[in-house]
Parts: structure tokens; sequence; C-alpha cells
């Protein structure tokens, strides 16, 4: 199979986009399919891309403004050449927004099919940067969701809300995790002590530091007696979030082997953002053998099981995020508990596992082009 897959976001990137792009990507090859990455160019230029695992088409870009982490790809015939160069059977788009749609438009004109996979909730970016404009970004989504062959949702939460916008031909693609890099073993006395020198219970979040995630909600944590909030990445809230979050660590943006060492020398994870269709954090927290908090909203209800591998919070209420914190503080045995089942129900869910299930997605759609055709 000739796949091109059109991101608006890949590595070097870190953003749950780029990763489940590359992820993509690298199964695609490891099964024989021929795959190249149609991508904005980083902010270094059109480098090789050492860590692709198939030749990556880089779009000239520009940072957005005021989010210099997140760039848009310019309008240029790459898109449409790379797609007839490759000879694509299909082509993927992750997350189209911007440079998704240019595939869109181009897979149309050149009788392509295309799998559009939902990642990121524009309502809920409206809601939080603009403090309008919902309704517009769900015809935006609604518009280049409804001309692909199938839109595949990461959740059920994401799910429910493309269909009752109107969205056809929705399917459910959740997302895999390394089991093997995200794992208990890789707990780390050395850095707890670092973390935490008078032996406070660790908690932490990942993730982007912007407004939609909401990291501010863990200021009532740090107020309890005996812990200590690590925070780790960047993005545009970090000084607002060093005066709202006092005494807690900022780790700056960390990867690989390096991050998954951090994850499992949590005692707790939290997860403060209400938008999130999916959540890998949340996944690697479970997969690193650490209980979870997180708001009851979209892709966390889909991956913590309340009572049982974490607990679930109302959204933006800082105070049910402190009281979590706490009740999973004073239980040790409680947060192993959790920590171990939470190990245990994502064990299965490798990238191979949901590689095999996305190429079973594209086998449907074009069987279903086939049976048009005939």
């Amino acid at each position: 199979m000739r796949v091109v897959i059109v991101t608006e976001s890949f590595p070097p990137d870190v953003n749950g986009v780029a990763h489940c792009a590359l992820q993509t990507a690298r199964h695609l090859v490891e099964g024989g399919h021929a795959a190249i990455v149609v991508a904005p160019a980083t902010a270094a230029g059109n480098g090789p891309d050492a860590h692709a695992p198939c030749p990556v088409v880089r779009v000239p870009s520009l940072p957005l403004p005021g989010y210099p982490q997140v760039r848009v790809a310019l309008p240029s015939r790459r898109v449409a050449a790379a797609i007839t160069e490759h000879r694509a059977d299909i082509v993927h788009l992750a997350s189209p927004f911007v440079l998704g749609v240019r595939g869109m438009t181009a897979a149309a004109r050149l009788g392509i099919p295309a799998v559009a996979v939902y990642q990121t909730d524009l309502a809920g970016y409206a809601r939080t940067y603009v403090h309008a404009g919902e309704a517009a970004a769900w015809r935006r989504i609604r518009s280049v969701h409804a001309a692909a062959d199938i839109t595949l949702a990461p959740s059920t939460p994401a799910l429910h809300d493309l269909e009752a916008h109107g969205v056809p031909r929705v399917r459910l693609w959740q997302r895999g995790v390394d089991t093997v890099r995200f794992r208990p073993e890789h707990r780390d006395d050395t850095l707890r002590r670092e973390l935490a020198p008078n032996g406070e219970l660790i908690v932490g979040y990942v993730g982007r530091l912007a407004p939609e995630k909401q990291v501010e909600l863990l200021a009532g944590a740090c107020g309890l007696p005996g812990v200590r909030v690590v925070v780790v990445g960047d993005g545009p809230s970090q000084p607002s979030l060093t005066q709202a979050l006092p005494g807690a660590v900022f780790l700056g943006r960390r990867t690989g082997d390096e991050l998954a060492r951090i994850f499992a020398s949590l005692d707790v994870f939290v997860h403060t953002g209400p938008f999130e269709t999916f959540c890998q954090t949340v996944q690697e927290a479970m997969a690193s053998g650490v209980p979870v908090v997180a708001p009851a909203a979209g892709g966390p209800l889909d991956l913590v099981a309340h009572g049982r591998t974490g607990l679930l919070v109302p959204p933006r209420d800082e105070a049910a995020v402190r009281d979590a914190v706490w009740s999973l503080a004073a239980d040790p045995e409680l947060r192993a508990a959790y920590g171990a089942e939470a190990r245990r129900t994502v064990e299965g869910r490798t990238w191979a596992a949901v590689g095999d299930q996305l190429i079973g997605h594209y086998t449907d759609v074009l069987a279903g082009r086939a049976v048009v055709a005939a």
C-alpha cells in the first residue's frame, strides 16, 4: 500500500499529532508499505529528518502569532506534487486544519481516497483563546471531515461530539503507547531525591504549557503539605505558571528515555486540560504504573477507570484536583493498586496493535471505493 501522511505537525515537534504521525509512518514502513510524510517546515528550515522512518516533504511555514512552538503551513504546490509523485493509494490526513485541507483537496482532485484523523478540539481552543467562535470552529471541522472517506476519532467522547455536530462516517481509532519505554521499572530513586529532597510525594504534569491545558489548576496541590509538584513541558503559559504554582519544579521539555524515567518516578500524575480528544500523556503515565487524576471530560473518560486506575474530577475545579491528590497522598496502598491496574490496562495497547487497526480502516476504505467503481 502506498500512503501519503499529510500532518499539521511532525517531529522534532513534541505534541500528540506529531507523535501519532511518526508512529503511523513507522508502523507502515515496518509492515512493508511505502509511506511518505508531508509536514510544515521547522523553524530551522528544511534540514534532514534523521528521526523519520520514511521520506519527509517539508512545506514552507510560519510560526503561529503568540505561540511560536506551533507552525502553520503556507500555500504550496508541494502537497499535490508529493501525492502525485508518490502514486498514493490513500492519503492520511493527521488533524487536518490548514495543510490537511490542501491534502484533502489534492486527493479529491486526483480521485484518491482520504482518511481524516481527528485529534484537536478546535472548538475548545476557540472558547479558550477568543471566548467565542465555537460554532464557526465546528463548521470548519464538519466541512473538512465531511470530504474524507472516513474520519477516525481517538475516543468515544470525540466520536460522539463529531456525530452530534453532523460529521459523517466516523469510526473509532484509539492511540497506542510504548509499553517498553514507559514502564514502572524506570523509577529512579536518585531523581526522586533531586526533585523532592525531603521525601515529598511527587505529583507531576507533562504537556504543553498553554491556556487550554489549565495547568494553574495545580495551585491547590502546590499548597498541600508534603507534596512536590513537578511540571514537564514548555509553552507560552510558562511565565505565568511559575507565579501561579509556588514551590513547583519546572523541568522544561523532556523526551525519550529521560521522560520515561520522570514518568515512572512520579507518585501521582495529574492532567488538567478539559479539551483532550485522547490524552497520550495519561496513557504514558498509566504504562509507567502511576495513578492518574484527570478531568471527567474528553479522552480521559476512555482511559481512566475511576476508582480503579485513578480518579476523574469535575473539569476546571481546582479544589477537586487538590482533594483527589490529597486522598491519594494519604493512601500509599491505594496508589500502588491504582498504578498496577493502570499498567495492566494499557499493556495490550501497543502501537503495533493500533497500527494494524489503522491499516484495517485503510483496507475498508479502498474496498468501498472499489465497490463504487464497479
